[in-house]
């Protein structure tokens, strides 16, 4: 799968939630590998931070990014909207200090992102793979987010909050493609009692009915409700019961479970890679979401790559009897098995290696130890598997070395071990030479790695 950016801008007006100012952002392309930045083309020098966990600076009723002094707030319904569509690349320009709150959701992002179209790219994605559980809980809060391998992306979230009106829902999005029938609309939410609270705390300067889903849950006299009215600056409302009192009616009966699950997501954007994984959040918040975050990319900043997800349960792309018809190797000297994944840019093929192997008594007879040369040499093989697969009559070409280049050797490969081949061209074919870069792993480890240059020639 390529990456993804816009194909042309887009704009968006509206009050900041917290700020109250008139908030301009402006959605446009990226290249390839740029991920999401926010701009500030108010400030001086319009600098420019990178939408990472490591970068969120606070996690009171939204998701803060910030760099020194400078802050951008309330994140997350762009991010979310952004990565649902699969956007990986995209600079957000603004002239104030938070996202527009618009309605409270992420349905106008969708909306404007469906009518730019997106873009292909020149670069592959690059997925985090979940390959183990993973969890993380706040013993104070109850709070506890859970990640589990998997196939695809998806999300659960249960909310319990100490409420007559909001004591607990679940919400699940199985399918990201699902996100703006299911999940876009999803308004935020704040209780009655939260309102004082929060505006003399500086925040929800922006907040009104319009943009938020506000929750009755606690008996209060007309007289307070009169004065919370003043004190947003919204003409007084007579509330008689318990309940929601927004004009517009809820869209779900789990409204407030679906908007937890889209700041799941925005906040999960700034892992910075798209997931292969099932989330399962319980009481989830903007700061466990971002602990757990954070968690996360201090394995993805350390992982130069990961290795690729092998399943010996499943048949193989192409067996050894589909390998012989593209290479000419033979015993003693075909070091690949089987191929397991294979597209016009990357392949990943698997050797068993047994101690049955030719050079073992020799290299060596008391610990025995692949020679290096052998594993580049099996590297090789995967990447001419990979450009001869597309040709006609394969079987009338061969694949020569040029040169090699950065080879490292990071650990031994013995009897017993399974290698993984992950070989992906650097650039397009010229000429009829191949760039290439290879990876060789056991388990999760980089036992080898190289660049080499091979030429595609038609036998005599």
């Amino acid at each position: 799968m390529e990456q993804l950016t816009l194909k042309s801008p887009f704009t968006v007006k509206g009050k900041g939630l917290h700020s109250g100012q008139e908030i301009t952002a402006e959605f446009k392309p990226a290249p390839a590998n740029h991920g999401y930045r926010f701009k500030r083309m108010d400030l001086e020098g319009e600098p420019v931070i990178e939408a990472l966990a490591e970068n969120v600076v606070d996690t009171t009723r939204g998701t803060v990014l910030g760099k020194k002094d400078i802050r951008i707030s309330t994140v997350e319904h762009a991010l979310a909207a952004l990565y649902a569509a699969g956007v990986d690349n995209c600079l957000i320009e603004l002239n104030g200090p938070e996202m527009p709150i618009l309605d409270g959701s992420s349905i106008i992002y969708v909306d404007e992102l469906e009518r730019v179209g997106l873009e292909t790219q020149d670069a592959d994605k690059d997925f985090y793979i979940i390959k183990e559980k993973l969890s993380l809980k706040d013993e104070k809060t109850g709070s506890m987010i859970t990640i589990y391998p998997d196939d695809h992306f998806s999300v659960e979230v249960m909310v319990e909050y100490n409420s007559p009106i909001l004591p607990n829902q679940f919400a699940m999005l199985d399918d990201i493609a699902e996100f703006k029938q299911e999940v876009a609309s999803a308004r935020t939410f704040v209780f009655v009692r939260e309102i004082e609270q929060l505006a003399n705390a500086g925040l929800i300067k922006g907040g009104d009915l319009d943009n938020a889903i506000v929750i009755y849950d606690q008996k209060a006299s007309q007289e307070s409700i009169n004065h919370l009215c003043d004190f947003m600056g919204v003409p007084h409302i007579k509330v008689d019961e318990l309940g929601y009192i927004n004009p517009k009616p809820l869209k779900w009966d789990n409204e407030p479970a679906r908007h937890k699950l889209m700041d799941v997501i925005g906040d999960f954007a700034l892992i910075g890679k798209p997931i292969k994984g099932r989330i399962v959040a319980v009481r989830p918040g903007h700061t466990i979401n971002n602990q757990f975050t954070r968690m996360i990319r201090k394995t993805v900043r350390h992982t130069e790559i990961q290795s690729p997800a092998y399943n010996p349960n499943l048949e193989p792309v192409i067996d050894i009897n589909g390998i012989k018809k593209l290479l000419p190797h033979r015993y003693p000297f075909l070091l690949i098995d089987k191929v397991i994944e294979i597209d016009r840019k990357h392949c990943v093929a698997v050797k068993n290696v047994t101690v049955n192997e030719p050079f073992f008594p020799g290299h060596f007879p008391q610990e025995p130890v692949m020679p290096g040369v052998l594993q580049v040499e099996a590297m090789a093989q995967a990447a001419g598997v990979l450009v001869l697969n597309y040709l006609e009559d394969p079987e009338t070409y061969s694949t020569y070395f040029l040169k090699i280049d950065n080879v490292k050797f990071r650990q031994k490969v013995v009897p017993g071990n399974t290698l993984l081949l992950n070989v992906s061209l650097m650039t397009e074919i010229r000429r009829g030479c191949a760039m290439v870069k290879g990876y060789a792993f056991v388990g999760e480890k980089i036992v080898c790695e190289a660049e080499f240059m091979a030429q595609i020639i038609k036998n005599k």
